[in-house]
């Protein structure tokens, strides 16, 4: 069964949501490593191979202890790492949700909960709130995702 173009385009709004949360999420995605970097330049540790602990022009006194774990940078790696198991998912199961035609208030009440728990869930992560805080809004980005792509599912195999 072919795509409507008009699905894809700009006069959907559907498509529009996906395009706007899409964004806001990979744009979440590619700064978080610049966070990274600033607490690594920061605190002058959390470097991770050797040859970083190397006299260069960004680091030219380097110190022992450079190379040893630093929680302040790690924390900051360990979103990154959330952050590269959740949003592809949702990139992927949104897209194909776009294309099933859901109904534009399904779509905005899915996609923005994404986006709403995933920034929950970086507040909660980044000031070390506990496990069942962040488990809460890491759920609450979960099941919309589960739910589009049980939603493409279900229309794929009952279209």
């Amino acid at each position: 069964m072919p795509v409507e173009p008009s699905i894809l385009s700009m006069d959907n709004p559907v498509f529009v949501t996906y395009l706007i949360t899409a964004s806001i999420v990979i744009l979440k995605l590619m700064l978080q490593p610049w966070m990274t970097v600033y607490r690594m330049m920061k605190v002058r540790s959390g470097f991770r191979s050797p040859e970083d602990a190397k006299r260069t022009p960004l680091n030219p006194n380097p110190e022992p202890g450079q190379l040893d774990l630093n929680e302040y940078v790690d924390r900051s790696r360990r979103l990154n790492l959330n952050d590269l198991e959740s949003i592809p998912g949702y990139l992927a199961a949104g897209f194909l949700f776009v294309l099933t035609g859901p109904p534009l208030w399904l779509a905005q009440v899915l996609m923005w909960t994404y986006v709403v728990a995933r920034v929950a869930h970086f507040c909660a992560y980044v000031t070390a709130q506990v496990h069942d805080i962040r488990a809460t809004f890491w759920t609450f980005s979960s099941l919309p995702v589960l739910i589009m792509a049980g939603y493409v599912l279900f229309t794929a195999l009952y279209a």
